[in-house]
C-alpha cells in the first residue's frame, strides 16, 4: 500500500511539473485529490488495512497528499506569473518608437466659403446681423411683402412648425428684424441656415444663405450693381464678366438675377452651364416701398436694395462639387481635401 502511494505521488509530480497551463494543473488535481481521484480512492481502501498497518499508511498518505498540494500549488504561482510576464510584454510601450502623427482638423468648405464672403462685404462696410432658424411666419412672409394668398408664398415649400411658426425659407427675416430695431441706414449682412422641402443632387432640406441689405437715403440701382459686381471679381476674379437680368420677387421692385461667366469653361459653354457660359449665382433687386411700411420707414426718404446667393452653390462652382450632399455626409476623404 506504502508503495502504491509513492507510485502515485511520483506520477502526479510528474504530470503537474509538465501543465503546460493553468487548465492542464486543474485536471491534474481533479484526477489526483478529487473526490473521484487516485488519492481519495486509495484512502477508500485503508479500511482494509489492519490495526498496526493504517497509522503508517496514513502518515504516507498524508505525506504524499501534502507533496501534490504543494506542487500543485507551485505550478500555478509559476504559469500565472508565466502569463502576468507575457501580458506584460504584449502591452509594453517601447517609448523608443516614434510616435503616431496626428491628424490636423480643418474648417468645413462652406464655413472657408461663408468666411470669405462676410470678409469681402466687411470690407465694403457691411455689418454682419443674425437671427433665429424657427420663425414666425410674419417676418418670413407677411413683412416681407408675401400675404397668405400670395402664389410666392406657395412655392416655397415650407417646414411648419407649429401653426404661425416656420422654419426660415430664407435669412431675409433678419433684414426686417433690423429694421424694425434701429433707423436708417442700414448696411447688413445676414448669413444662416435655411429651410425648404427639396432634395436632390443639387438641393437640400438645409442649406446656407447670405442675404444683404443696404437702406439709406439716395441709394439707387447703380448702387446695386457696384457692390454685387465688386463683389463677384473679388472673389472669382477681376476679370469675371457679370450681367443682370430681370426677374421678380415678392419684397424687391424692381428685381434682378446676377449671372457670372463660367468659372469652369471660361465663358465657352459646357456641360455645368448648359452651353450658355453663364451661371446664375444670386438675386437681388430694390426693395419694394411695401416692405418700409411694416418697419416705420418712409419710403418717400429712404431707398434700399437687397441681395440673396445661395453658399452651397458659390461652393460648388469654387470646389468644383458637382453633388450638393457631399457637404453633409461627413466623409473624411472629401472633407480632408479642404484641411
Amino acid at each position: 500500500m506504502k508503495a502504491q502511494l509513492r507510485a502515485l505521488e511520483a506520477e502526479a509530480l510528474a504530470r503537474i511539473r509538465s501543465a503546460p497551463d493553468l487548465a492542464e494543473v486543474e485536471k491534474a488535481r481533479v484526477q489526483y485529490l478529487g473526490r473521484k481521484g487516485a488519492l481519495t480512492g486509495s484512502l477508500r481502501d485503508m479500511g482494509r488495512l489492519s490495526a498496526e498497518e493504517r497509522p503508517e499508511v496514513g502518515k504516507v498518505a498524508n505525506e504524499v497528499k501534502g507533496a501534490i498540494e504543494a506542487a500543485l500549488l507551485a505550478r500555478e504561482t509559476e504559469l500565472a506569473g508565466t502569463a502576468e510576464t507575457e501580458r506584460f510584454t504584449a502591452e509594453a510601450l517601447d517609448v523608443t518608437r516614434p510616435g503616431r502623427a496626428s491628424t490636423r482638423g480643418g474648417l468645413h468648405p462652406l464655413t472657408l466659403v461663408v468666411r470669405e464672403i462676410l470678409d469681402i462685404f466687411v470690407r465694403m462696410g457691411f455689418g454682419v446681423a443674425e437671427g433665429p432658424e424657427v420663425e414666425k411666419e410674419y417676418y418670413n412672409f407677411e413683412a416681407l411683402n408675401i400675404p397668405a394668398h400670395h402664389p410666392a408664398r406657395d412655392m416655397q415649400d415650407t417646414f411648419y412648425v407649429a401653426p404661425g411658426v416656420v422654419l426660415r425659407t430664407h435669412t431675409s427675416p433678419v433684414q426686417v428684424r433690423v429694421m424694425e430695431g434701429q433707423p436708417p441706414p442700414v448696411k447688413i449682412v445676414a448669413p444662416g441656415k435655411v429651410y425648404r422641402c427639396d432634395s436632390d443632387v443639387t438641393h437640400s432640406p438645409m442649406f446656407h444663405q447670405v442675404e444683404g441689405l443696404l437702406v439709406d437715403e439716395g441709394v439707387t440701382f447703380a448702387d446695386l450693381k457696384g457692390v454685387l459686381a465688386s463683389f463677384l471679381r473679388v472673389y472669382y476674379g477681376p476679370d469675371t464678366r457679370v450681367r443682370f437680368r430681370p426677374s421678380y420677387f415678392p419684397f424687391t421692385e424692381p428685381s434682378a438675377e446676377v449671372d457670372i461667366q463660367c468659372v469652369l469653361c471660361g465663358g465657352r459653354g459646357c456641360r455645368t452651364c448648359g452651353g450658355s457660359g453663364w451661371l446664375e449665382i444670386l438675386g437681388s433687386g430694390m426693395v419694394d416701398p411695401a416692405v418700409y411700411g411694416f418697419v416705420g420707414y418712409d419710403s418717400e426718404k429712404v431707398q434700399g436694395f437687397a441681395f440673396g446667393l445661395g453658399v452651397e452653390r458659390i461652393a460648388m462652382l469654387k470646389y468644383g462639387v458637382d453633388d450638393i450632399r457631399l457637404f453633409y455626409e461627413n466623409d473624411l476623404r472629401f472633407l480632408t481635401h479642404f484641411s
